[in-house]
């Protein structure tokens, strides 16, 4: 049997959302990416870094505002889904206007890429690798990459060899921003389907002051 309504109900915990996690895989790519292809003086270059801010940090603040305000919870929610709409867009113009390939969703190096699951910017980094020049090599005597097994590994059996970085993580960071809009429209949906069940605080106030 559940206890009486809190006032102020457990919030925050955002670090524990998958949201959250993913958006901030593409901030620390996103200022990476920035950082070696957009000329730092650029307006773009500040506009890219300031989205995906905006997207972390409007997940971890609607999340830690919930208790008290559903209402700013599910307007910050949003904010960060606009902002990670707006830098999606800015990563397909920066494809499309240097005559790099946007890939379909079954593109062979982005479904590897997704296998991979990455957590980190440094994983999506050896992805990269893998793509440009094959696995990391084993053995240093060798003259070129080596696979897992230890054997070299030839620049032609490389997945991309000759496919740029930039058209490499400018994708992977598209299929990271497919990922987290996904899951903050779910996110969304949710909260807007609590709101409409249990109301906001000042109803939640009402209800603890008469059952008092």
């Amino acid at each position: 049997m559940t206890g009486p309504e809190p006032l102020i109900p457990l919030h925050g915990g955002y670090r524990h959302l998958k949201s959250f996690q993913v958006a901030q895989l593409v901030y620390n790519t996103t200022v990476r990416f920035c950082d070696r292809f957009i000329d730092k003086r650029s307006r773009t270059h500040d506009q890219m870094v300031q989205a995906a801010r905006s997207g972390v940090l409007n997940i971890a603040e609607g999340s830690q505002a919930s208790g008290t305000s559903k209402k700013t919870e599910l307007k910050l929610t949003n904010v960060a889904r606009a902002s990670l709409e707006e830098l999606r867009l800015d990563y397909e113009d920066f494809l499309r206007q240097r005559g790099l390939a946007q890939w379909p969703p079954e593109h062979p190096a982005l479904k590897r890429f997704k296998v991979r699951r990455c957590a980190t910017l440094e994983e999506v980094r050896a992805w990269v690798a893998d793509e440009r020049h094959g696995p990391a090599r084993t053995d240093k005597d060798s003259h070129g990459p080596a696979s897992t097994t230890g054997r070299s590994v030839s620049v032609s059996e490389c997945p991309c060899p000759s496919v740029s970085s930039a058209e490499l993580v400018g994708n992977a960071a598209l299929s990271l921003l497919n990922l987290c809009c996904y899951l903050l429209d779910r996110q969304l949906a949710a909260q807007a389907a609590a709101f409409e069940r249990e109301g906001g605080f000042t109803e939640r106030l009402y209800r603890v002051r008469q059952r008092r």
